[in-house]
């Protein structure tokens, strides 16, 4: 086992996970958006809240969501930790002139538009998840569900009323597309994903993914605050 230990701890083992924790989180970031655009439906919120209680009272949906969580951090403590790796290889030495390609530059900016991420990933799940296990949520009953769901599109809704909280989401959303857009084609060439013949196709989907998802998310603020 020490030569998987050895690997784990090495430049390359640290990327190789990034990079799946990365996928995963990808994956993750399609359903939680499908479930995020049924609060576009115009039904009182009930389509959102029959997905909400559905996503926490489903035991493989649940067993999924302790795996997220896990990789959120693993993802996040491997970032830090290859930034440090890459600080540390290249010194402290500054020159008068920085010769640094245009390709290097969201790599190099990937921990400090990680960091930002993971902040507003701890102020949304306490702003939501926290509140929904622990704070004080009302109940509402819907003719198409025999027993009563806890009313989280009141305070979604009531979060997105914030013209501040709404900027600083989009922000956000921005700031994620940035990533996304390094991280998408980084991930599949550490994994040996890629190949001549396709890197074009990959590189069109990576931008697409990167573009559209966070855009979609960032509709929902703006489409709940404007009507």
């Amino acid at each position: 086992m020490n030569w998987f230990t050895r690997f784990l701890t090495s430049s390359l083992g640290q990327k190789f996970i990034m990079s799946l924790t990365g996928i995963f989180l990808m994956l993750f970031l399609i359903v939680h958006l499908l479930g995020n655009l049924q609060l576009l439906k115009d039904d009182g919120g009930e389509a959102f809240n029959s997905y909400a209680y559905f996503m926490t009272h489903n035991p493989l949906i649940k067993t999924v969501s302790y795996t997220l969580y896990a990789s959120i951090l693993l993802h996040a403590i491997q970032g830090i930790l290859l930034w440090q790796r890459n600080k540390a290889a290249r010194g402290n030495v500054r020159y008068a002139v920085q010769h640094t390609r245009s390709s290097e530059r969201p790599a190099r900016n990937m921990a400090w538009i990680g960091i930002i991420i993971f902040i507003f990933l701890v102020l949304h799940m306490y702003q939501f998840w926290f509140q929904m296990h622990w704070g004080k949520v009302p109940f509402v009953e819907y003719d198409s569900l025999d027993h009563p769901v806890k009313d989280l599109y009141t305070l979604v809704a009531a979060s997105y009323e914030n013209i501040g909280y709404v900027v600083f989401y989009v922000v956000c959303m921005v700031v994620v597309a940035a990533h996304l857009w390094h991280g998408f084609w980084s991930s599949l060439q550490t994994l040996g994903i890629n190949h001549r013949k396709y890197n074009g196709l990959i590189h069109f989907i990576g931008a697409a993914y990167a573009i559209g998802v966070p855009f979609l998310f960032a509709v929902i603020p703006v489409w709940m605050y404007v009507f």
